[in-house]
């Protein structure tokens, strides 16, 4: 019955006077099994017409399922058995199977289309769709049209689509191409940009004077649009002028009719300026000696009396106008969510370089110390994720146990270390520098010996793997948004610390008067190694952060310990809201400098040192210069 049923449809479809199957086969054998893609057109046409078993043969066809009798018969392969293509009756005899090759098997699921849209089977109507967005032509419109209703909403929903993009492409209704391209407005995808195309394709013309119909894109002013040479070959093409000669071509020309001393009745001598040389060149053309050219004059004559211009192949300006408006406004969102989503992807590194340098930024403003080792705390920070994750297999339960333990790891070595080693070197910096560079490469081999030197992953939950966005273009990993929101709470947690608990108003008694808090009974001492822990410590969450998109390995810290120091110093020293600041600063500048130099990262974070060392020069206290004890530094 569905066989039926699509061979009445096709037959409805195709409007040829049908012969039937077997008289079609007979008449284009030689052309159907040996087929080629630029003559095959018209016999598949006349197959899809001829009536019952069409469907079927043209199906077997394209599936490489047709075979040919010695005799010349052809058959249907089904599995191990074949049947008469016409007679339906079992084939014994040996096959030669058919091969056509893709080009052919396009135009045969382009002829079944019809039939196909309204096959009861959705898999052949959405495969119907395919086809027809790959290769539809005009006919093939009014077949889309009869099927447009489907009792399959997404069915119907591409049938909607592609219909009105095939009206932009086909329907000889200019006013209909025109509302079918206003119904797109807001969309961006790839093949509304595909139809809409062709329709601002120009052709270069030179004429006498452009024709009152013509749909011109612009016209051309010979020396600023067209070079002359440019122009004069528009004109020699339309057969608006004679050939211009170079120079070297005319001299040729004349040294080859030189006779007696003389080239067309000039003496030789007297050919030593262009003018005369124009003048025997054109005596030897009247008398038929070289082909007709231009002189200079002629030249200039030329361009002068025609016009120059690129004219619309398409010869509707209301349906151009319309395709180019759909386009710019196309090309204006684009560029819109481009920019969205670089800034998306500045504010996420943005967040990154904040999460990273906080710690070094607290401890910075507390205690003077230019702690080196910062990136190894962000390296313990990750690799003791990992070791949680070793332990518990759940993703969402080691990072919610990962986060803490990560903090208290990491503030335990940022106390050893104060207690250990910058306690003994206080208002001491280039020993300090010197001594948390050295633990710094200490704690990288260390991790070398304990984790070696692979990559370690760092697996994030399932929930934290999808992406946020919008459009075709705007798009953020889910981790990055994560990382974002744990650097606002972490901005949120350090105010309340600073401004409403105890320790927070120690550390900014420190911070503004070591001598006078220490005389209010503040132990200075004991406030910076608290402070160095919770730097250390918060280094340590960064770690895991960073982990959960960055290899963990033992230089993880190193690649973020430049941009730490740096934003640190771009927001000024010991402010949170200076490190808020450059955070954002170094974020926005890496991105940009990264959009005009995509290629070349490295290149990018060398325009950004370049730029901050040139703003320090300016603002050597960063953004929100430091109150207190280094204000003067």
């Amino acid at each position: 019955m569905r066989r039926l049923f699509l061979c009445l449809l096709l037959l409805i479809a195709t409007p040829v006077s049908a012969q039937d199957l077997g008289t079609v086969l007979e008449a284009n054998r030689e052309q159907i099994t040996k087929p080629s893609r630029q003559t095959i057109g018209p016999v598949i046409d006349e197959i899809a017409a001829s009536g019952e078993g069409a469907v079927a043969f043209l199906e077997a066809w394209g599936d490489r399922r047709i075979g040919v009798t010695e005799d010349g018969r052809f058959a249907i392969i089904e599995g191990h058995t074949a049947t008469d293509a016409v007679t339906g009756e079992p084939v014994t005899d040996e096959l030669d199977s058919l091969r056509p090759n893709s080009g052919v098997r396009g135009l045969i699921a382009a002829a079944l289309v019809p039939a196909q849209l309204a096959d009861p089977d959705p898999a052949r109507r959405r495969a119907a769709l395919d086809a027809l967005g790959r290769d539809a032509t005009a006919e093939h419109l009014p077949a889309l049209r009869a099927a447009l209703d489907d009792p399959d909403p997404t069915i119907a929903a591409r049938k909607a689509r592609l219909e009105r993009l095939l009206t932009i492409r086909f329907d000889p209704d200019p006013a209909a191409r025109v509302a079918a391209i206003e119904s797109f407005a807001g969309d961006s995808g790839s093949d509304v940009q595909a139809a809409l195309n062709p329709l601002l394709t120009t052709t270069r013309i030179a004429a006498p004077e452009l024709t009152a119909d013509a749909n011109v894109a612009r016209r051309l002013n010979v020396g600023s649009d067209l070079t002359r040479a440019e122009a004069y070959r528009l004109l020699v093409d339309a057969d608006l002028a004679p050939p211009r000669l170079s120079d070297a071509e005319q001299k040729s020309a004349l040294a080859a009719n030189l006779s007696d001393g003389q080239v067309g009745d000039i003496p030789v001598a007297n050919l030593d300026s262009p003018d005369a040389r124009d003048r025997a060149y054109r005596a030897l053309a009247a008398a038929g000696a070289v082909r007709p050219a231009a002189s200079t004059d002629q030249v200039d004559a030329a361009l002068e009396s025609h016009v120059f211009a690129d004219v619309y192949d398409e010869p509707s300006a209301e349906l151009t106008d319309a395709a180019r408006g759909a386009l710019n406004d196309l090309v204006f969102r684009e560029r819109a969510q481009q920019g969205a989503d670089l800034m998306l992807d500045a504010l996420s590194l943005a967040s990154i370089c904040f999460l990273a340098a906080i710690g070094l930024a607290i401890t910075f403003g507390v205690m003077g110390v230019i702690n080196m080792a910062h990136g190894e705390f962000i390296m313990m920070g990750a690799y003791t994720g990992y070791v949680v994750q070793g332990f518990i297999a759940n993703k969402t339960a080691s990072l919610l146990v990962a986060l803490p333990l990560a903090f208290v790891v990491t503030a335990m070595a940022g106390i050893v270390l104060y207690r250990l080693v910058i306690r003994h070197l206080v208002h001491r910096p280039l020993e300090t520098l010197l001594a948390t560079f050295g633990v710094s490469i200490a704690l990288q081999q260390l991790a070398k010996n304990i984790f070696g030197t692979q990559a370690r992953p760092l697996t994030a939950p399932d929930w934290l793997g999808g992406s946020i966005g919008w459009g075709e273009i705007v798009s953020i990993s889910t981790i990055r948004v994560a990382i974002f929101v744990l650097a606002l709470l972490f901005l949120g947690l350090f105010l309340y610390i600073t401004k409403r608990t105890r320790m927070g108003l120690n550390m900014r008694a420190v911070t503004q008067n070591p001598g006078m808090a220490a005389s209010m009974g503040i132990n200075p001492d004991r406030v910076a190694m608290l402070t160095f822990g919770l730097g250390s410590g918060i280094a340590g969450i960064a770690g895991v952060a960073i982990g959960l998109f960055a290899q963990v390995t033992s230089e993880l810290g190193q690649a973020y310990i430049v941009q730490s120091f740096m934003t640190v110093v771009v927001g000024g020293v010991g402010n949170i809201w200076g490190t808020l600041a450059g955070a954002a600063m170094i974020g926005g500048l890496q991105k940009g400098i990264e959009v005009l130099n995509p290629a070349n990262t490295l290149a990018a974070q060398t325009w950004m040192i370049l730029f901050i060392i040139i703003f320090i020069q300016f603002r050597p206290r960063g953004i929100f210069p430091t109150r207190g004890r280094f204000a003067e530094g």
